[in-house]
């Protein structure tokens, strides 16, 4: 569990975010075993850096890019030009992206995996968007690999697909080791 004073010192421009986000993501952490310093750390450094400190659970492109193509394929979206990619754009404090993947954590949030491809828009609510990022990362196995000293561009591939952004995940995760002691 963290403070609020702490996620404020991790994530400086959340601000009055912080009080808003704070239970959403000591509960989220607590349910999927992000249980120690070190884990800690590094779930918020990417979620600092996915969210922009908390600012967006829902990705700012339109996910056109989704849509079609291999892109929308490998998400599990439709090959036709019909929406999917927009309605299964990223959202959550990781940024859950696609048909497949709503599915998949539509089944473990609610155990029916329809109900975030009825209702992607669950997945904005503070509760919602952080359990689903704690799922995520649970599901990746990123508990174990944030246990490793090295991980830390490890878990920014399996997050992001690439190092897009690493510099500032990096500066996340130093500061967040410090606030943590770790």
């Amino acid at each position: 569990m963290i403070t609020a004073d702490q996620l404020i010192k991790i994530m400086p421009y959340a601000k009055s975010r912080a009080l808003l986000w704070i239970d959403a993501l000591n509960e989220a952490m607590t349910e999927f075993g992000i249980d120690t310093p070190r884990r800690i750390a590094a779930f918020l450094a990417q979620v600092a850096h996915e969210s922009a400190e908390l600012r967006y659970a829902r990705e700012l492109a339109s996910g056109a890019a989704y849509d079609t193509g291999r892109l929308a394929a490998r998400l599990g979206n439709t090959p036709e030009a019909d929406g999917d990619g927009q309605r299964f754009k990223g959202r959550g404090l990781i940024q859950i992206t696609g048909k497949h993947n709503y599915r998949q954590c539509s089944q473990a949030l609610f155990g029916d995996g329809d109900i975030l491809l009825a209702e992607p828009e669950l997945l904005e609510e503070p509760n919602n968007a952080a359990r689903s990022a704690a799922w995520f990362w649970w599901v990746r196995g990123l508990n174990v690999t944030a246990d490793c000293p090295s991980s830390f561009q490890t878990i920014t591939r399996i997050i992001n697909g690439g190092l897009n952004g690493y510099a500032d995940r990096l500066a996340y995760f130093e500061r967040a080791r410090k606030v943590l002691g770790c």
